[in-house]
């Protein structure tokens, strides 16, 4: 996993990679800058990108929002200082796949970049309600009519019911007896069928079509 790391404190942004290094992941870029990363980014190709929020040329949700939209789109662990509501959601509707904030342990850092890696959507305790409450206020908003979309499969329906009651990929592949590997390809799919890029959309349309029991 290629991993880039995006921070303004220097100690900060060193210790993250040392750990992440350590960890056995391979740190293809480090900076502080948030324009400086979308170029570093389009030219070394990171498959993971751990971003603060506070930098001092760009907000990190612009960065987000602008690696989302890159030809190579890395998946993005926000790591923030801040743990309010209003900063979540932005990272979240910029495209961020996880949410972690900087009081957490090594240990509880390690496991979220992983989980990132292996595509689920992770946060801080107490967040993940937070984002899943606001997908249910929006998709209670009344919308403009729409036809029925894309069509899923029957698995693929299985699966986004489990993806969007937050389970793994891991625990998804154990209760219904199949590889991990084979849950992520029918992940990948509905993603594509319905040009979704991430888990946390694929929650907020899961609720959207009545598809999710969270409660």
């Amino acid at each position: 996993m290629r991993v880039m790391v995006v921070d303004d404190h220097p100690m900060w942004r060193e210790g993250v990679a040392r750990d992440l290094g350590e960890a056995g992941y391979e740190i293809v870029a480090t900076t502080g800058q948030g324009r400086q990363a979308l170029r570093i980014a389009a030219a070394v190709r990171p498959e993971l990108v751990i971003l603060d929020l506070q930098l001092p040329d760009l907000p990190g949700v612009e960065v987000a929002r602008g690696l989302g939209a890159s030809e190579h789109p890395p998946r993005v662990l926000v790591l923030s200082a801040s743990g309010e509501q209003d900063d979540v959601l932005e990272a979240v509707k910029a495209g961020a796949s996880g949410y972690l904030v900087k009081s957490a342990s090594r240990e509880e850092f390690l496991d979220a970049v992983k989980r990132t890696a292996d595509g689920d959507a992770v946060f801080t305790p107490g967040l993940a309600g937070l984002v899943l409450g606001e997908y249910r206020r929006l998709a209670a908003q009344p919308k403009a009519a729409e036809d029925d979309g894309p069509r899923l499969t029957d698995r693929e329906t299985e699966i986004l019911r489990l993806v969007a009651k937050g389970l793994s990929y891991r625990q998804i592949a154990e209760r219904l007896v199949l590889s991990h590997r084979t849950v992520q390809n029918h992940v990948q799919n509905t993603l594509s069928k319905l040009q979704l890029h991430n888990r946390v959309e694929l929650v907020r349309y899961a609720i959207e079509k009545g598809l999710a029991d969270l409660d």
